[in-house]
């Protein structure tokens, strides 16, 4: 069994998309998904299964979704290497101490062509940001809700995404990896 992280646009945010986490899990479980968990209420599961039963698997979720409660959200589907790739090339280490202000965005793909100068334009004299293949890092030491670049990453990109916190990155991080062994004393 092979471990991925998918994580799902848009649900539970401000009203909308309402998505309780427990009746989803159960859902997945029924289709035969293994160790289905959730982390907080705002789109982020951990799951388990044959790496030959993954390619369509962010479809799969998807329809699942909109089949029981009637929307269907973006899913990003990670496996646990590509995530542990992200956040090991964090290029602001120094920023890790106040994780809610790094935020990783989750990319569909590469961008092919973006105006680099558009990104700068929005970008507060506090931010710093970075593009490392399909994850757009974003230093933002006054806040998300302060960010003009955060809310305009996807436009400027020309690809959808998806953002977490390095909070939320770690935490799916230890949800995702098996156990440690206990070594004998």
């Amino acid at each position: 069994m092979d471990t991925w992280i998918a994580l799902l646009r848009g649900v539970n945010v401000g009203g909308r998309n309402r998505l309780p986490m427990k009746e989803l899990i159960g859902r997945l479980e029924a289709r035969g998904l293994h160790n289905v968990k959730a982390y907080i209420q705002s789109g982020n599961l951990v799951l388990s299964c044959p790496k030959a039963r993954s390619r369509g698997l962010a479809e799969e979720i998807g329809q699942t979704i909109q089949e029981g409660f009637g929307f269907l959200p973006g899913v990003a589907l990670l496996s646990l290497a590509s995530l542990e790739a992200a956040r090991a090339a964090n290029p602001f280490p120094e920023a890790e101490k106040e994780g809610q202000f790094l935020h990783l965005f989750f990319l569909s793909e590469s961008p092919k062509e973006f105006e680099e100068s558009a990104l700068e334009r929005l970008r507060s004299p506090s931010e710093r940001w970075q593009l490392r293949g399909s994850v757009f890092y974003l230093h933002t030491p006054e806040g998300m809700g302060q960010s003009k670049l955060g809310v305009r990453v996807e436009k400027i990109l020309g690809v959808t995404a998806t953002a977490r916190n390095l909070r939320t990155v770690d935490a799916l991080l230890e949800l995702a990896r098996p156990p440690a062994k206990a070594r004998p004393g």
